[in-house]
């Protein structure tokens, strides 16, 4: 069984609500989870989940603002999200071991984590991160995104 979807799984059935929904969005490389915690609390979730971590934020992305404030200049034909936010940080101890053991590793750096509630699903989150192909040094930034999205969708 894949590390992440294990510690995900055992975290889930500690009696937390949310929902994992492997390859939920562009591909199999993406995880994701559904929770019915507020939109506001997810995020706050997910920076907390970072930062208590000992990691820096690099960057706070507020993609559906952009959407909606953009939506009329690409003639949109319809609303995406209620709220979508990304989050975007690395490690320089977990990244060193990664790209000591793959050079190329250097691709999926920095990590992204994001959170967004979808127009058409209000009240549901979804809260994920893109899977690092699987194997090697690798496998810890898997788990280590899957904890942060889990801890995220607790509404933490």
């Amino acid at each position: 069984m894949n590390p992440l979807f294990a510690a995900t799984v055992a975290t889930a059935m500690l009696g937390t609500a949310f929902t994992i929904t492997p390859g939920r969005a562009a591909g199999d490389d993406v995880m994701t989870v559904e929770t019915d915690a507020a939109f506001a609390d997810v995020a706050t979730g997910v920076e907390n989940a970072i930062v208590n971590r000992g990691y820096a934020i690099d960057y706070h992305g507020f993609i559906g603002d952009m959407l909606k404030r953009t939506a009329s200049d690409v003639e949109a034909g319809k609303a995406l999200y209620k709220d979508a936010e990304f989050f975007t940080f690395c490690s320089a101890v977990v990244s060193r071991k990664v790209m000591e053991a793959e050079i190329g590793d250097i691709a999926y750096c920095p990590y992204v984590v994001f959170v967004y509630e979808a127009d058409a699903n209000p009240g549901t989150v979804v809260v994920g991160h893109r899977m690092l192909p699987a194997g090697g040094e690798r496998d810890q930034v898997n788990v280590l995104l899957g904890e942060i999205v889990s801890s995220a969708a607790e509404g933490f």
